[in-house]
């Protein structure tokens, strides 16, 4: 395993532990790694009032960065994370105590667009060849499914991944003349689309095909003192993800709009869309092994990884699995 200045941070996150969540005991401080329409199901179910269903109030905090998430979790500022299950798989490498375990599934793909400064009607990978793209931060599950599509499309050697620029400020760097592309999550992408200030040309998740990309997280000390309140907000979530994929389209934006002010309804409804297209969203929130084993692939791929973790290593599917039977057809 490659230790990184990011995972220093999480290691030091540990160091510096705050003493406690604070709030109410109904309250979940919930950690997520950035804010985009790709986590659908979790806000409609904040805003039609699911997780109040189950006497949860919900904090929402954005991490910028599966990093910053995790060192939340870890240190105790947040109860529950929704992050990037790589995360988890470099913490188990590093035989941290408490071991952060994923208790649900929310994405089964890549929820990044590729953005270019030109309209690209007729866009093929090898076009990559020689260019720059923003790509996210090392180790992260972007920049890595990033180099795994580029790889596989035989321009992983001629095309270039900026790393350096940290994730939360990409957008405004290539805005400002950094790279030849840009990867983007949903609102940000159709609403820079919508601005006029360039083009979106490929689907990542499309390319890269199905892998567990974003999950929740928990220490297993919250999960053995709170597997009511766990089951309750993955209840909560599930009830969102079928309203997502039931409800009218005019409806589901309507129910997005309140954690999305910023964004028009069209681009609301754009991103949607486009998330459909690809299936991002999973419809069992018990992660499968076959999954985990291709997100493993594409670390290694990437040179992240020297020693597979076993699953069950970082994965307890009994909540999800409980959670999954009372949403059975």
């Amino acid at each position: 395993m490659k230790i990184t200045n990011v995972l220093i941070a999480i290691a030091l996150g540990v160091v510096i532990a705050f003493s406690g969540c604070g709030g109410s005991s109904n309250t979940i401080k919930l950690n997520e790694v950035t804010h985009s329409i790709f986590y659908a199901p979790l806000y409609i179910a904040i805003n039609n009032g699911y997780f109040e269903d189950e006497d949860i109030e919900i904090e929402l905090i954005n991490g910028g960065g599966s990093d910053k998430s995790m060192t939340a979790l870890i240190s105790g500022q947040a109860q529950v994370a929704l992050l990037g299950p790589e995360t988890a798989v470099y913490v188990a490498a590093q035989g941290s105590t408490d071991q952060p375990i994923i208790f649900g599934q929310l994405t089964k793909r890549d929820g990044t667009l590729l953005i270019g400064r030109e309209a690209e009607p007729n866009f093929d990978w090898a076009d990559l060849a020689g260019k720059e793209i923003l790509g996210g931060r090392r180790g992260g599950m972007p920049a890595m499914t990033l180099e795994y599509v580029l790889k596989q499309n035989g321009v992983g050697d001629t095309a270039r991944i900026n790393l350096d620029v940290a994730f939360d400020l990409m957008v405004s760097a290539f805005e400002n003349g950094t790279a030849d592309y840009c990867t983007m999550f949903e609102p940000t992408a159709s609403d820079y689309v919508a601005a006029g200030k360039g083009y979106v040309v490929a689907s990542i998740g499309q390319e890269s095909g199905e892998v567990p990309y974003t999950a929740f997280m928990a220490t297993p000390s919250w999960l053995n003192d709170n597997p009511d309140k766990a089951e309750g907000f993955l209840t909560a979530f599930m009830r969102g993800y079928e309203y997502l994929m039931t409800a009218e389209i005019n409806d589901v934006v309507d129910s997005l709009m309140p954690s999305f002010t910023g964004s028009t309804r069209t681009s609301i409804q754009s991103a949607v869309e486009s998330y459909k297209s690809i299936d991002a969203w999973v419809d069992n929130p018990a992660m499968k092994e076959s999954a985990y084993n291709n997100l493993l692939d594409i670390i290694s791929s990437a040179g992240e990884l020297t020693e597979r973790v076993p699953f069950s290593t970082v994965v307890d599917n009994n909540i999800a699995n409980k959670v999954a039977q009372k949403f059975v057809a």
